[in-house]
């Protein structure tokens, strides 16, 4: 950015409340990156506290081009946040508050630094339920979620965080302020400009509410933990709960390296020389939800499982569950690289992804850990690098490249939940066809003129 720009920035001091706008470096630092390996540091960083705020500095950073980077949390795995052309940073966590909840309509109004936990506790308090999971939920801003349609385990059965998006508050590139979709389930007038929005990346707006869709709480869980001495039986026993007319709300697989590396970490001795893991959870009425998760049971029974454990009720559940989202950090314990993928392909291919990965670790002479929502085929494909060994890098960008061109072979997505943010931009001409990219660039021409918001990325 050019110094004239960064000048110009100061007069935001003037135009925002106190507080809003920040400078330091101190600050500045905290907000150059997400998860991912990269960062870059902006010039400034808002904290606005109202959609006006909003409104204001877009119209600013419209009318002197400056960059806007817009954040949620920064919990994302792609370097969707990372200022890459300096500017400003517009976090949104200091509009964090529920505006409204009501059990009548079924909706939940909130702001978009909500952490997506506290929704979920809010609701289920009055009988209600708001799906999308997350692993990161207990951090992760309901605005992020909705920039990165985000998903989780319970997306096999209640989808995703676009399913979920009635109506959305944005802000526009130039600070128009629209108001699109409602608070009704059902809507047809003109274009569905709800889930347009939603996965768009802060590149097309900032969303600064949201009405959501909530459902009834199911009254009943129960789930199995079940292990497998091979990955080849685990997948053969989910595709059969499957064929069987089950649809569970959670069908997640993990692998044998991210196994022994969570046994390490928890303990678990359910995990203890486990080549393969399946977690089922079914919910719904108890009479009858434990009526189906015997049968499931039995089905799973003719694949020659290591063991099956029941949970039964929401606390062992939980119990099963938190180990699941253990998976993560004791990956990072190895003391090796992370690299996560959130490829998916069709759930036909899952046996193949895993045959396919053991190939490339022995290929490539590196680790890959593949664990996750097995049941829509989104699997999180962990390359594994020990960054002391020489030439560790170049192996492991090749393993991805690979990876990548396999899953779009078989027509599958390089990216499910995530998004493509800076991480997946190598990939996105190969994933997109001309047409479909010329599409993208017409619509970011159209909302964003000057390209001011999120530059650098993918689009």
């Amino acid at each position: 950015m050019t110094p004239a720009k960064r000048k110009s920035l100061r007069r935001l001091k003037s135009l925002l409340p106190a507080g809003e706008i920040h400078f330091d470096e101190s600050t500045l630092a905290r907000y150059a990156g997400d998860k991912w390996f990269a960062a870059h540091r902006p010039d400034a960083v808002a904290l606005p506290r109202s959609t006006e705020s909003v409104s204001r500095l877009l119209k600013f950073a419209n009318r002197h081009r400056i960059p806007v980077t817009p954040r949620g949390a920064g919990h994302g795995y792609v370097g969707g946040c990372v200022p890459l052309r300096g500017g400003l940073v517009l976090s949104l966590e200091r509009m964090n508050h529920i505006r409204e909840i009501n059990a009548g309509d079924f909706v939940a109004v909130v702001e978009p630094g909500v952490v997506t936990k506290t929704l979920q506790e809010a609701v289920e308090k009055l009988g209600l339920y708001y799906p999308p999971d997350p692993a990161s939920r207990k951090e992760s801003f309901i605005g992020g979620n909705i920039a990165t349609n985000a998903g989780g385990p319970r997306c096999l059965k209640y989808g995703v965080t676009r399913d979920y998006v009635l109506g959305l508050e944005v802000v526009l590139a130039d600070g128009t302020v629209v108001r699109v979709g409602g608070r009704t389930h059902k809507n047809k007038t003109g274009f569905d400009f709800s889930r347009f929005f939603t996965g768009s990346e802060g590149l097309l707006g900032v969303v600064t509410e949201a009405t959501l869709k909530l459902i009834p709480l199911p009254p009943y869980r129960a789930c199995l933990a079940v292990g497998f001495n091979s990955m080849q039986n685990a997948v053969q026993a989910l595709q059969a709960i499957l064929a069987a007319g089950f649809l569970p709300c959670a069908l997640e697989l993990a692998d044998k390296f991210t196994l022994a590396a969570a046994y390490k970490r928890t303990k678990s001795e359910r995990l203890r020389g486990c080549r393969a893991h399946l977690i089922l959870e079914l919910d719904g009425q108890p009479r009858s939800v434990r009526a189906e998760l015997g049968t499931v049971e039995r089905v799973v029974r003719r694949h020659e499982p290591l063991f099956v454990e029941r949970g039964l009720g929401g606390k062992a559940c939980e119990a099963v569950w938190q180990i699941r989202r253990e998976f993560s950090y004791a990956l990072r314990d190895t003391g090796l690289t992370k690299l996560n993928q959130d490829i998916v392909v069709p759930r036909s291919r899952l046996e193949d992804l895993f045959k396919f990965a053991a190939r490339l670790q022995k290929q490539h002479k590196l680790p890959l850990a593949c664990f996750g929502h097995a049941g829509d085929g989104n699997i999180h494909c962990n390359v594994m690098v020990d960054e002391t060994q020489p030439g560790a890098k170049q192996r492991s960008e090749a393993a991805v490249d690979e990876l990548f061109r396999q899953v779009l072979a078989w027509g599958g997505a390089i990216t499910g939940e995530h998004g493509i943010g800076l991480a997946k931009k190598r990939w996105w001409p190969l994933a997109a066809s001309a047409a479909t990219r010329a599409l993208h660039t017409t619509v970011k021409r159209a909302l964003d003129p000057h390209g001011i918001l999120n530059p650098g990325k993918f689009v």
